[in-house]
Parts: C-alpha cells; structure tokens; sequence
C-alpha cells in the first residue's frame, strides 16, 4: 500500500510538474508576442461553451523599419523605405460550430473614402495602417459593414521565419519566371523547395514576366494577380501544415519560436484562445475553404485627385462585392435588407460635373425611400464612385439603400444632408435600380446588372478567379523537386 501510495505520488507530481512547465511555457511564448490596443472590435466569447464565430483582420506589412534583418533585396530603413502600409489586407473567419474556414481578401489599391482620418477624403485602403490598425479596422467595418474581432500583423521576418520553421514548402512554376522587384527568379519550369526568402518573393511578386516558349510575356495584373498568388499559396501552406502534422513538441516549438516574436495581435487575444481556436478547428481541410477576393472596378488609367497621384486604382463594385461579403459571413442577405423604404429618409447631393442628383432622388423616390430633399458638393473628378454616408448608428439603412444601387458604390460614416438618415452622394458610375417592370421616364433607361455600361473601365472582377496557367501552385504527385 504504501509502495502505491509512493506511486501514485511520483505520478501527480510528474502531472503537476508537467502542467506547469507547459503553463510556464506558454507564458514564456505568450510574453513574445507583442501586444497592441486596437479600437472598434466587436467582443466575442473565445473559451467555453458560448465561443462565437470569429473574424479576423490579418496584415501584411510593409513596414522594414520594424524587421529584425534588414536586406536589400527589398529594400531597408536605412534606404529610407519608412512607409507603413498593409501590403496584404486579408479576413479570416473561423466558425468552431461549423469547423468552417473563409477568407476574404480586400485589393490594396482599393480607393474608398475615411480611409485616413485628415481632410484628405480618398485614399487606397492600404493607406489606413499608417495612422494605426485602429484606423483600418474601423474603415472595414464603416465601408462594409463587416464586423472583426480580432487583429493579427505579420511583416517580412514572420512570414519567412514561419516557412522557415516548416522546412520550407514545395510549389510547382509552369514557366520559367521572374519578378526583379520581389526577388523571385526561376530559370525552368518545374517543382521547387522554396525557404521563407524564396517564398516571399513568390506573394510578394505584383510585376510578374513569364516565358512562354521563346517569348518572355508580362502578366500585367498587379496587386489582383498577386492575391491570387497569395491564396494559391496559403493551400500550399496549409497542406503542408497537416501533412507534416503538429503533434511534434519539437517541430511545435519551433514553429511558435518562429511565429511568436514578430507577431502583432490585438491586446485582448491570449495565446491561449488561439490554442482553443485551432483546437476547435481541428481537422478542417484548409486548403478546400472558400478564399475570396472583394470584386472590384480598376481604373483603366492612372487615377489622380486633389493632387495626389495614387498609379493603379480599384474601385468597389456593387452588388457584386455585397454578395462576396455575404458569401464570406455566410448571410443570405445584408443585415439591413429587412427595413422597409419608406422607414429611411434620404438626402442626395450631386457629386459629379454632370448634374445627377433630381434623377436619383426621383428613382429613389420611386422605390418608397422618403427624400427629404437634394443638394450638389464638389467633384472629385472625372471618375468618381458613387457614396452612401450614414449618420452614426444608421449603418443598416445604409445598407438597405445600398440594394436600391447598381455600379460603383460603397458606404461611410459621415455627416448627412438636411439631418437625413443617408445622403447618397452622386457618381459618375453609379445608378438606382428599379424594378425591371417599372415604366421607366423618357430619357432614362433601366440597365441590367449583366452589362457594362461603363466602357472606360474594365468589367468586374470575380470573387473566385481561377488560377492563370502560368501562376505557381501545389506540385503534382510525384514531382521531383529542384
């Protein structure tokens, strides 16, 4: 008896000790982490029975000042390369009950307004993380109506540092090809080891050339052909995940050593929730979750306004971006597609050189909308997206004005006109849709969502864009690897 009792001691006590060296651990990796106030997150219960879906923002940053390594091979702080940016601004959505995955990507180059918070009104969204991840967070959530729960940054170290950690990971290039700003140069078709330097230039490559027989071809599709490249990438990184397992301490540590101390998280995230998370999550096939893209409008030309030179534009393209959000949150329809009409009021101001705004306050008018009256503010140019600003808790009603709309539109907190719930602010390439059995007006013509009506930009992305043939991807079975 005694002898059991002896035991049975030495085996609690091996449990305890046990217990609390993975307790000490995880407050030793816990302490790696740095940790930020971000504003403007929805609260979610992240442990226990009542643990919610939850989404987060993930960023890519530009950032060389903050890297542990600086290297010319993208430039340093030395250099003068200070710009904060989100290179990649990207949502997770991870549903424990439904141990479901999706990601929704938004286009760096996106143009919206209250990006940056100074009399500036138009920027590209990546533009918003100089002024903090409050800042972007709260753009999100005001322009889409998305709400996050949490924010996670990672920068060039991290990303490399992580494949590193996996021993790197195998990707199959079509073509030979290159990319002299990100670094990536490949000489022959075929299956490559890539390390976290190799890899990198792989998701960061937006000025891609292949060569096709003889003849070296320019794949011209910027940032938008870069996020496919990213979401390729991701299936690559998560098959590799479950097939080298992490149930090995040792390989668990050193991926975590290499996640840990160049990771940016919101302060109210414990690594513990994210150990419960990915739990709860356990056995989702990541690689086969939807991956989406915010469709989009680009901008044929170089885009410019009040003086600023922004290159390469995008712009938000409604209904098309609405339905990729709800496919993202898994709605069947927008949240405030329940109100009725008649219950808004609505303003409209014209926004372009063109004066629009009686024939969308009458259409809205039409719908049921109650229009308190119309007004004109001065255009931003000679392209110009039409805007939905709603007061402060108005969010919905914005939302169900923006059904009523077709084209390039978006919406943003702001100030209203005559009080109004929303002021829609007219652009040049946006209309009111009605009914298609509705009698139209002389002179004004009903368009169906399935045209362009716009030629003087390029028709509307899709939200799942196929792979080009000549994109990198996952090695075929049985590929010998360079």
């Amino acid at each position: 008896m005694r002898r059991s009792l002896i035991s049975l001691g030495v085996v609690v006590a091996l449990i305890v000790a046990l217990v609390g060296a993975e307790a000490i651990y995880l407050a030793y990796r816990n302490h790696q982490i740095h940790r930020i106030a971000v504003k403007h997150l929805s609260q979610v219960a992240t442990k226990g029975p009542d643990v919610g879906v939850q989404t987060f923002l993930l960023i890519g940053s530009t950032s060389r000042c903050a890297l542990a390594h600086q290297s010319q091979a993208f430039g340093t702080c030395q250099q003068g390369i200070t710009g904060v940016n989100s290179d990649v601004t990207m949502l997770l959505r991870a549903d424990p009950a439904t141990h479901t995955i999706s990601i929704l990507s938004i286009p760096r180059d996106m143009v919206l307004e209250n990006v940056r918070q100074d009399q500036q009104r138009f920027y590209k969204i990546d533009a918003a993380l100089a002024q903090g991840p409050s800042q972007l967070v709260n753009v999100i959530e005001q322009d889409f109506g998305i709400p996050i729960n949490h924010f996670a940054e990672l920068n060039f170290d991290s990303f490399q540092n992580v494949v590193n950690a996996l021993g790197g990971v195998n990707m199959y290039f079509p073509y030979p090809e290159y990319d002299d700003y990100s670094s990536l140069h490949i000489k022959t078709a075929g299956c490559y080891h890539l390390n976290g330097f190799e890899a990198l230039a792989v998701v960061r490559a937006r000025h891609l050339w292949y060569k096709v027989g003889n003849t070296w071809q320019y794949d011209g599709s910027g940032d938008l052909g870069r996020i496919i490249r990213v979401h390729e990438f991701l299936r690559v990184l998560a098959t590799t995940l479950q097939q080298r397992g992490l149930s090995n301490p040792f390989h668990d540590n050193a991926l975590i050593g290499a996640l840990a101390p160049q990771l940016t998280i919101d302060s109210s995230l414990s690594l513990s929730d994210m150990v419960n998370l990915v739990l709860s999550l356990h056995g989702v096939n990541a690689a086969s979750q939807p991956q989406l893209t915010m469709p989009n409008i680009e901008d044929t030309q170089l885009y410019s306004w009040n003086g600023i030179d922004f290159g390469s534009v995008v712009f938000p393209s409604y209904p098309q971006d609405q339905a990729a959000i709800d496919q993202f949150e898994g709605w069947s329809r927008p949240p405030g597609s329940t109100l009725a009409p008649g219950s808004i009021t609505v303003s409209v101001e014209n926004g372009t050189t063109t004066p629009n705004a009686a024939t969308f306050a009458s259409r809205l008018t039409t719908l049921g909308y109650h229009v308190t009256g119309t007004g004109s503010t001065t255009p931003v140019g000679p392209i110009s997206e039409t805007y939905v600003y709603y007061s402060r808790g108005h969010l919905r009603q914005a939302e169900r004005v923006m059904q009523s709309l077709w084209g390039m539109a978006s919406m943003a907190e702001g100030p209203t006109l005559d009080g109004a719930d929303v002021t829609v602010v007219t652009g040049t390439n946006a209309h009111v849709v009605l009914p298609a059995t509705h009698k139209h007006n002389a002179g004004h013509h009903h368009t169906s969502a399935s045209s362009n009506p716009f030629p003087i930009l390029r028709p509307v992305s899709s939200s799942r864009q196929g792979l080009p043939p000549y994109d990198p991807r996952a090695c075929p079975i049985g590929s010998p690897v360079h």
